[in-house]
């Protein structure tokens, strides 16, 4: 199980605000999520996914297609992959552990 961080950045848009893409966006992953093949966070800089790899692929490219379904030209996607594959752990464990070493 992969957990990757994910930021869609539409450019060119007539608004400083891009929160009408962002809940398009999430909309996306509502639908992945209740077919039960990823789970994700919205944060308030970018958005978290938990899943198998080549399903985590199949979504990125589904999010970085919504802006251009928007009629937006150009779209920038970061994406950042953490693919630990000795252990199992879901997002919530990695901050759990974390915060169990702080209260040492």
């Amino acid at each position: 199980m992969a957990i990757v961080d994910v930021t869609i950045i539409p450019i060119g848009t007539n608004s400083p605000s891009v929160s009408s893409y962002v809940v398009n966006i999430q909309k996306v992953l509502k639908k992945y999520e209740t077919e039960g093949r990823i789970r994700y966070q919205l944060t308030p800089m970018n958005t978290i996914i938990e899943g198998e790899l080549p399903v985590l692929f199949e979504v990125i490219q589904a999010m970085h297609e919504v802006p251009f379904e928007a009629g937006l030209a150009r779209v920038a996607t970061n994406i950042r992959i953490d693919d630990r594959r000795d252990v199992h752990r879901k997002m919530e464990d990695k901050v759990k552990r974390v915060e169990s070493q702080l209260d040492e």
